[in-house]
């Protein structure tokens, strides 16, 4: 079948063909709540994330070694000798955080998520707003023009995450031996709730999907990888609600750190 005269991607609701409706939508509900919500919490997140990154100071309890997850791996030289579980080799410097290897790829990882492009797209870009409601662009071109070809980048940067995850780990592991030895206070729990958080998130991704199951043709040739890609498939369809809830735990277990190495409050100890 031949394409219309004006291409596959430059028609929309305002080709020629269409009908001529005097109204932007026939939808009477908010759905321009959702976006609104969108916009508020990202922007939120992001302006508390951006502040503390670079706020470079309590990060870290000596007491219980809780580390908070924005500061890790503390590789910076100014960072304290105990949070350094990796040793201190990059800068000192006002304009690079001390988690400087771990934070842009986080960030890439979020901003490429198949979630967030469809959260981002929808709420500050208005690309559509919602369903049966006209994208304000007047083209669509797709993620195949700089920079939303760079969306690609998704599948790579998940690599990564699942090794700076595996180190979120390990931290909240560490935590359970302050200076008095073992013990177990809200900092842990707070700790440990993130990192469930943060593994739900990333194994619930769509690039870990891909890794157990893409180009499989037979999965009865390969049983372990079908049941992880069952397992990984039902962990993905709440991959959006996963991506909010690590985002919410993040900003949990930062702040309680925070709030204990600034003195504000005191770590409740259970044992």
């Amino acid at each position: 079948m031949a394409e219309p005269a004006d291409g596959p991607l430059s028609g929309g609701v305002k080709a020629p063909s269409r009908a001529r409706i005097g109204w932007r939508t026939l939808r009477k509900d908010r759905y321009w709540l959702e976006p609104t919500l969108i916009v508020a919490g990202l922007s939120a997140w992001l302006l508390y994330g951006f502040v503390r990154v670079f706020m470079q100071d309590f990060y870290y309890v000596a007491e219980h070694h809780y580390l908070t997850p924005f500061y890790s791996p503390c590789t910076s030289t100014g960072c304290v000798e105990a949070a350094a579980h990796f040793g201190r080799f990059t800068p000192d410097h006002p304009l690079i955080p001390f988690a400087a290897l771990s934070l842009p790829f986080l960030l890439l990882l979020r901003l490429t998520c198949y979630y967030y492009r469809k959260a981002y797209y929808r709420s500050f870009w208005m690309s559509p707003p919602a369903c049966a409601v006209p994208d304000r662009h007047a083209s669509y071109t797709g993620e195949t023009r700089f920079p939303l070809i760079l969306q690609n980048l998704h599948r790579y940067t998940f690599y990564i995450a699942v090794v700076i995850v595996l180190i979120n780990t390990w931290d909240a592991i560490l935590a359970f031996g302050g200076e008095d030895g073992f013990g177990v206070g809200l900092g842990n729990l707070v700790l440990l709730f993130n990192v469930v958080m943060l593994w739900l998130y990333t194994l619930s991704c769509h690039s870990c999907r891909h890794v157990f199951g893409g180009r499989l043709r037979h999965f009865s040739r390969h049983p372990v990888r079908y049941r992880w890609w069952t397992f990984v498939s039902k962990l993905n369809t709440r991959h959006m609600q996963y991506a909010w809830m690590s985002l919410g735990s993040l900003f949990l277990v930062d702040f309680y750190v925070m709030a204990v190495a600034a003195g504000w409050i005191s770590d409740l100890r259970f044992f």
